[in-house]
Order: structure tokens, then C-alpha cells, then sequence
């Protein structure tokens, strides 16, 4: 089996502002900055001026410290919707949210148009549970109206304290009025890789957002699922749909397990260091088995690189509908007071060159977001076949007992497609798979 080399990708900038700024004056020295060109000195004193302004005449007095953090926060969320400030309590709480287990209501939020856009809810978390989608509107938070918030506010309102609820009012496409979802928080334990086998000889694998272990179990579990079908796995569903990304090096390590040769991702940013290329290593986990990708539009970052990797090298078909199209690389940068700058330093390119930012992974088969439903055995209408026909003829070979039906719950008669329309067509391509490969 290969072996996963956990990869990390590890930008760093340095800013230097090279200014003598006095604070109310207005007084300025003429300097440059890193790359050699003029600052903007007018627009420098306008900003010092206004820092002024708000120290002597806000009907409140301001303490320096939150004026200028909130300086800050405004001049990173106007470069990009990703590109953000992190506070102490902040910068601590992605460190945690990135080993699987923090608090909140379980869905990964950017900010569209002043208000919450959810990206994508986690699986198995309140949200989820709660029925907020892919592509909902937060407009209110408990009575309170998110348009004016920060992201960073509007997540901070969002957490709190297990056990509490919260009423998010969402407004949702196709929906004629707003929608009012109640949710009671909880710790979020994301496990980000679940799986089952669909069928003998056909995998399941679930991977719900990319953690820095994700590649890893995500390997054990198709060793487990090799077992449970006694040593032959015919393909595999490898589920990404409303992952909404995580750890660039994990969406590394899940390429390449199925990868034996070529680049995976490349990134490509104005910092030399922000210039990395990714190459698969040799053996394929699954042994050329076929690989069928589920993503939806709530598929972002992460989960896009994964399917943009294996489509373009055709080691997986794509099905489902068109990505989130988030193709930016955001690095976190340390400061020296235990604050921290998330800033959009990349943007990363399928192996043959593809930027996927704004566009996203047009699959390679597309699926509407339908429901199966059973056939009324009970109806009118009942098939009617030859057997059925009085006086027909028999078979004229020796007759032979009917195959016994499954028992309830069995994989036969499993009704996974009722509910999961995705689902019940990546396995009925799989198997049409199979038998070419085989045939081959």
C-alpha cells in the first residue's frame, strides 16, 4: 500500500509598511513600500484623519486597540470573501475546528451580497438536522439583521454555548417567503470519513470536509471495505457532494491514493512561496478499480481539487452538478501577538491548467436533484408479463425453483436510490463500468 506522506502547504508574507504615521496630524513621511512603489499618501492622511475624527467626536470614546483591529478587519474583507482578521479567540478556534471538533451549528458560511451565504452544512451536525441547504440566505439571527455584521460577528453570534438554541431566518431559492429554522447548538465532532459497502464488491465513501488525518482514514476504511468483501473491490462512490474543503494537504493525500503518476494541483500566487506543485506518488489504492465522484453545489475548495485531479487525469467519471467554484488558496499567517491574518495568497489549477475560481467542476455527468419513488404495488395497474397469460407456454427447459427474494435490509433490496437519487445512478454506472473493464 502506498505510503501517505501528509503534505502541508506552508505560505509566508511579511508586510512591512514602511510609514511614520502621527495620528491626528496628519503628518506623513514620503516612503515606499515592499514593492518599490510610492504609497498613497493622501489616502494614508485620510485615514489618519479619520482615526482622529472618531477619537474626538463618536458619541462614545473608542479604545485605540478596537479602532485599529477593526482597520484591519476592514482592509482584509475588502480584498476577497475569504480573506479575513483573526482574533486570539478566533485564530485558537480554527486550530480546534481543524482536528474535527469544535462548537457551533455545523455549516461552513461565506458572505454574498451582506449577508450569510451557507457553502455547505456538515454531516451529522444541528444544521444538517435542522434542514438548512447549500445556497441558503441568512438574513436574521434570532431577531437580529445580519446585513451590516462581518462575517466574523455573524459567526461569533452563531456560536455559543451547547444546548442553546438559535432561530436562523434563511431565505432560500424557489421558497416564495423566508424560512424560520430553529437550531439548538452543540459541539460539532466532525468525522470526516465514513463508509459502507453498497453492494458485494462495490465501496462507499463518504468524506464529509478534509481534515489533516482524512487521507489517511480514508485509506484504512477502503482496506476495510476490501475485507468486508472478501479481498475484491469492484469500484468505488466516493461521495464528496456538500464538503465544503479543509486541509489543502489532506484533498492532496485523497488524490493520490488513487493516483499513481502526474501533478495533482498546482498553486500559483504572487509570493515565490506561494508557487507549489503537488505530484502523485506510485500505486493505486483501489488497483484501476472505477471511480465514480458525486459532487453538488455545495462541493468547494478542497473537494473540487480532488475531482478536478481525477477527472482531468479520466482516473474518475464526475457526477452530480457543477462545483461551488472556490479555486483561491487562503494562508494562515501568524502574528506576534497570537492574532492571526487568513489572506488569499493563491489561486490553485487542475493538472491540465484549469482555474476552477467563479467557474467550478462541470461534471461529466450531469444529475437534477431528484428523488426515486416506489412503484404502487397496490395500484390499478399491475405489469402483466408472458407468465402471467393463461394456457402459456412453458419454459420447455427443466423447471427450476424461483430464486428466494432478499430479506428486508439486505444489500439487494436496500432502498438507498428511494432516497438518494445520486446515489442509485453512481452505482448503476459503476456497475456498467465493471463489466467494460472487464471485458476489456
Amino acid at each position: 500500500m502506498k505510503a501517505f506522506v501528509r503534505h502541508a502547504l506552508v505560505l509566508s508574507l511579511g508586510l512591512t509598511m514602511g510609514i511614520s504615521l502621527s495620528l491626528g496630524s496628519g503628518a506623513l513621511a514620503n516612503r515606499t513600500d515592499a514593492t518599490g512603489g510610492a504609497l498613497p499618501l493622501e489616502e494614508l492622511q485620510g485615514l489618519s484623519e479619520v482615526f482622529g475624527k472618531i477619537k474626538s467626536d463618536y458619541v462614545e470614546q473608542v479604545d485605540d486597540k478596537v479602532l485599529l483591529q477593526n482597520a484591519i478587519r476592514g482592509m482584509l474583507s475588502g480584498l476577497d470573501p475569504h480573506s479575513n482578521y483573526l482574533d486570539q479567540k478566533e485564530f485558537r478556534e480554527l486550530q480546534v475546528g481543524t482536528t474535527g471538533e469544535f462548537g457551533g451549528l455545523g455549516i461552513e458560511v461565506g458572505m454574498e451580497d451582506g449577508f450569510v451565504k451557507v457553502i455547505s452544512p456538515i454531516d451529522d451536525t444541528p444544521a444538517q438536522r435542522a434542514g438548512v441547504k447549500s445556497g441558503d440566505l441568512v438574513i436574521r439571527l434570532d431577531d437580529t439583521p445580519v446585513k451590516g455584521m462581518s462575517l466574523n460577528d455573524a459567526v461569533g453570534r452563531m456560536r455559543g454555548k451547547p444546548g442553546s438554541d438559535i432561530v436562523l431566518t434563511i431565505v432560500r431559492e424557489g421558497e416564495a417567503k423566508p424560512l424560520t429554522v430553529r437550531i439548538t447548538r452543540d459541539v460539532i465532532k466532525v468525522k470526516s470519513v465514513k463508509s459502507r459497502l453498497l453492494e458485494p464488491g462495490y465501496g462507499y465513501v463518504r468524506v464529509s470536509n478534509f481534515q489533516t488525518q482524512t487521507g489517511e482514514q480514508m485509506v484504512a476504511a477502503i482496506e476495510a471495505l476490501r475485507k468486508e468483501s472478501k479481498g475484491e473491490l469492484r469500484g468505488l462512490v466516493l461521495d464528496l457532494r456538500n464538503n465544503p474543503g479543509g486541509v489543502l494537504g489532506a484533498a492532496v493525500s485523497v488524490s493520490d491514493a488513487f493516483l499513481e503518476k502526474g501533478t495533482i494541483v498546482y498553486t500559483e500566487g504572487r509570493a515565490k512561496d506561494a508557487e507549489l506543485r503537488f505530484n502523485a506518488t506510485p500505486a493505486d489504492v483501489l488497483d484501476g478499480a472505477p471511480i465514480v465522484v458525486l459532487v453538488n453545489g455545495g462541493s468547494a475548495s478542497a473537494s473540487e481539487i480532488v475531482a478536478g485531479a481525477l477527472q482531468d487525469h479520466k482516473r474518475a467519471i464526475i457526477m452530480g452538478e457543477r462545483t461551488f467554484g472556490k479555486g483561491s488558496v487562503q494562508t494562515i499567517i501568524p502574528m506576534s501577538n497570537d492574532t492571526a491574518v487568513k489572506l488569499t495568497t493563491a489561486r490553485y489549477f487542475t493538472p491540465s491548467g484549469r482555474s476552477i475560481q467563479a467557474q467550478g467542476i462541470e461534471p461529466d455527468i450531469a444529475l437534477a436533484g431528484l428523488k426515486l419513488a416506489k412503484a404502487d404495488q397496490d395500484g390499478d395497474f399491475t405489469q402483466v408479463k408472458e407468465a402471467d397469460l393463461t394456457g402459456h407456454l412453458r419454459n420447455g427447459n427443466a423447471e427450476k425453483a424461483k430464486p428466494a427474494q432478499p430479506k428486508p435490509g439486505s444489500a439487494a433490496s436496500d432502498d438507498t436510490g428511494l432516497e438518494d437519487y445520486g446515489l442509485h445512478e453512481a452505482l448503476n454506472l459503476l456497475k456498467g463500468l465493471y463489466i467494460l473493464q472487464a471485458r476489456n
